[in-house]
């Protein structure tokens, strides 16, 4: 499926498999082994690329304005490489860099966050806008930040409902933007 403003294509027979019910935003550029799951929503001019591993992103999740999301390929030091795996109800800010990681059920990472390859972060764990996480695991409720990204707090009860809340909002905000733009939703 190509739009003049949304790019949804194959890349080495892999082609992208999209749940009726997600949203995907103009300008987007959805490329090969990719699966988005239901009610997800991939906003305004993202680029979700799984050209050299695979790319997955579980229902609910959002994928807010200007990120990218890639993976890494297999190389001799790590015969498996490192895809990129992203749980249902995982919140991702505008402008971040996801690659090469795991973000289980309810992750966040803040606006203009960059996670990489081998990297986790637990169910309701965050990595605060602006930090960088390499190769580290944020535990379940954590809060990281920085650059380099350090472990700062343990998270709340109140943190991890604002979280979901968000990515309920973030459902509810997905349909109404389709419906402005006459998308099917």
């Amino acid at each position: 499926m190509t739009r003049s403003d949304i790019t949804v294509a194959p890349f080495n027979g892999h082609h992208p498999r999209i749940h009726s019910s997600a949203f995907i935003a103009p300008g987007c550029r959805i490329i090969g082994n990719v699966e988005i799951g239901p009610d997800a929503s991939i906003w305004y001019n993202c680029v979700v690329r799984a050209d050299i591993h695979r790319v997955v992103i579980g229902a609910r999740t959002n994928v807010q304005d200007g990120s990218v999301i890639h993976c890494d390929s297999p190389k001799p030091h790590n015969p498996d490489g490192h895809p990129t795996i992203i749980g249902d109800d995982v919140l991702i800010g505008h402008m971040a860099m996801v690659h090469g990681c795991v973000l289980e059920d309810r992750a966040f990472v803040g606006l203009g966050a960059i996670i990489m390859d081998g990297s986790v972060i637990e169910s309701d764990g965050m990595l605060a806008a602006g930090a960088q996480l390499t190769g580290k695991r944020i535990g379940a409720r954590q809060l990281w930040m920085g650059r380099p990204a350090k472990y700062a707090r343990d998270l709340d009860d109140a943190a991890v409902a604002a979280n979901q809340a968000g990515v309920a909002g973030y459902v509810r905000n997905a349909r109404a933007h389709a419906e402005a733009l006459g998308l099917t939703v």
